[in-house]
């Protein structure tokens, strides 16, 4: 932690130095004790906020339920977590001063002033926010001991990034979804990837095979955070820079840095899954020790750049305010072009947190399937070249022309709504990944939980049981368009980023528990008779008839103030434009629910079949004495009638 810490010092001290945050505004200046010290424990809360993260998170992956080593771990994160609301509320405060102008004193004044900032200002509110997660997960490390406990309080201090993400340069750039997406994804990253390395060496032992498998099992997690790290740090420096021209300051001069540390981290990564991880089970812990040690210093400066630009000013922007059009002053950026029938193929607006979930999710999938094959087991083609057809549409919705228009046509926004909930799962579902990956990945045998114990764990439970049962789901998926729809939820989904990757999460999620419940192959909650299922597929499709209906026929805008404001001179007017999505809404859904009806149909037919066949095949185990049986039975009931 040393090595990390001096670091993050180091690099604070040079990058405002060379970027001008450490020289006296000409406004406002608070001071140079503020100026230093702001930054530094922001750089202090970001160490202990990585150590609290990333050691919950290796725990959760890679420690044994009820051995020391993980009690050890739920220490360092405990400890480290209450550091971070220590040094948090430093930061608070002094960000509070440098901000306001204001003198660090016990004054009325000053208090009232911080109180406000708390509760009133957004930042001010996303900092108290995160230090409050970040406060739960400490004391929830130091009480809790069990496995789910760590996995619930790694999800929990996790969730604290959020508020962070939403704040600082990502909240004031006009391509505010990709900055606040790649800053959030190079937070998860960098602080699972430095805290992880952290708790790796507080916890190595003298068992050379238990420090193996803890290397191991920290070196997938690392190779993703570096992966990650790479994706949305080039991402955020795009949106951070904007020009070439801007490469070429001192902002950028430390963007630059910043990439060569990476590099040179990645060199490291390289070094350990080249042989160094092997040598561990035969005493070569020292070495990885030591290098990781050196490993830690470049991350903390690379940290303490990242501090150093966060409190330093970007390169300028031309946008004049007093230019900006209706459509930029909602969403940020300017009106697109008239949609076209070429544009759905042509216009693109790439969402760097969505691609990467795509690609990462072919990647793992392509992974188990060419393990199986190595291992002399088979899987079905089409289950493949399903779930590769419903990862390439959910990457065309979420980064194709839907993306682009969504926010102003309120028809565009109800296709891809209607696609994520319906269209997506009918090609995912049947991919199972839940079954590749319990065939595909090694089963886990010293009590610890990887991808495949967690995922099994998590549809097993009596939550999964509850929420994937046919009736359930099928609430869910029917009932979410009326309280979508007709409640506050859907002004935050569209003006508010975090509401609308709910949103797609959510329509996501729904709408795969819906199939899955119909047609699923997974295991999981049992499924109903086919008749049932029949009837529930039926009576949904009503409920979204009436739904279309509602708003063919509606006459009141929805969200006037945001549809009704975007300054379009083409396409159709808002009204008619939503009347348009409400017939989408009607008449999308018809083919989906085809496709699922012949499935449904199809797998009720193959088990009709198969069941005639083993009786079949019973009854000539017997000699066809069930047969003998029926046509006595039948023979008695004649002469009944006889007797009559």
């Amino acid at each position: 932690m040393g090595a990390a810490l001096g670091g993050i010092l180091l690099a604070i001290w040079l990058g405002m130095t060379i970027s001008g945050a450490a020289s006296p505004l000409q406004l406002a200046d608070p001071g140079a004790f503020i100026r230093w010290a702001a930054p530094l424990a922001k750089g202090a809360t970001n160490l202990f906020t990585a150590i609290t993260i990333g050691t919950l998170v290796l725990a959760a992956w890679g420690l044994p339920e009820g051995s020391k080593r993980l009690r050890k771990a739920l220490n360092l994160a405990g400890v480290s977590g209450l550091a971070w609301v220590v040094f948090g509320l430093a930061d608070v405060v002094l960000r509070f001063a440098s901000i306001t102008d204001s003198k660090l004193d016990s004054s009325a004044t000053f208090s009232a002033g911080l109180w406000q900032f708390l509760f009133e200002v957004p930042l001010g509110q996303a900092l108290g926010l995160s230090l409050c997660i970040g406060a739960v997960a400490a004391f929830g490390a130091l009480v809790l001991s069990s496995l789910r406990s760590t996995l619930f309080l790694a999800a929990i201090s996790l969730a604290a990034l959020v508020p962070l993400a939403l704040t600082g340069h990502a909240a004031g750039t006009a391509s505010h979804a990709t900055a606040v997406n790649a800053i959030g994804m190079h937070l998860v990253a960098v602080t699972v990837w430095l805290g992880g390395l952290i708790a790796v060496i507080y916890l190595r032992s003298q068992d050379n095979e238990k420090n193996f498998s803890l290397v191991s099992r920290y070196s997938t997690l690392a190779l993703w955070a570096f992966l990650i790290t790479g994706v949305s740090g080039v991402a955020s420096a795009c949106v951070r820079v904007g020009t070439w021209p801007n490469l070429f300051t001192n902002y950028g001069a430390l963007v630059i840095a910043k990439v060569v540390l990476l590099g040179i981290l990645g060199l490291f990564g390289f070094r350990y899954r080249r042989g160094l991880i092997d040598k561990i089970k035969t005493g070569g812990v020292a070495v990885f020790a030591k290098l990781a040690i050196v490993e830690l210093a470049f991350m903390g400066l690379a940290a303490g750049l990242g501090t150093a630009l966060s409190v330093s000013a970007q390169p300028s922007s031309s946008n004049d305010i007093a230019t900006l059009t209706p459509a930029q002053i909602l969403t940020g950026e300017l009106l697109p072009r008239e949609l076209t029938p070429s544009g759905w193929f042509t216009e693109w607006k790439f969402d760097i947190l969505w691609a990467s979930i795509c690609l990462a999710l072919v990647a793992i999938y392509l992974f188990g399937v060419i393990r199986l094959k190595k291992r002399g087991d088979t899987w079905p083609v089409f289950r493949t070249i399903s779930w590769l057809a419903g990862l390439a549409l959910l990457f065309y919705i979420t980064n194709g022309a839907m993306n682009v228009y969504e926010q102003y046509l309120f028809s565009v926004h109800m296709i891809a709504h209607m696609m994520l909930t319906m269209a997506v799962p009918i090609f995912l579902v049947p991919g199972a990944p839940v079954t590749l990956l319990s065939r595909a990945a090694n089963k886990r045998l010293d009590e610890s939980r990887g991808l495949r114990e967690w995922v099994l764990w998590a549809v097993h439970t009596p939550w999964a049981r509850f929420f994937g049962s046919p009736l359930v789901s099928a609430i869910m998926f029917a009932s979410s368009l009326v309280v979508f729809y007709f409640t506050p939820i859907f002004g935050w989904a569209t003006r508010d980023h975090l509401g609308h990757e709910w949103m797609i999460v959510h329509f996501l999620i729904t709408g795969y528990l819906f199939v899955q419940s119909l047609i699923g192959a997974d295991p999981g909650p049992k499924l109903a008779s086919y008749p049932i299922r029949l009837m529930v597929l039926i009576l949904t499709l009503t409920f979204h008839a009436f739904f279309g209906l509602a708003l063919m026929q509606g006459e009141t805008l929805l969200l006037s103030d945001w549809f009704g404001a975007m300054g379009r001179t083409w396409g159709a007017l808002p009204l008619d434009d939503q009347q348009i999505g409400g017939a989408i809404a009607w008449g999308i859904g018809e083919l989906p629910s085809a496709v699922v009806t012949i499935i449904v149909s199809r797998q009720w037919f193959r088990a009709d079949t198969r069941d005639q066949k083993r009786l079949d095949r019973a009854s000539d185990r017997s000699g066809n004495q069930d047969i003998e049986e029926y046509n006595a039975m039948l023979a008695r009931l004649a002469g009944r009638k006889k007797e009559r």
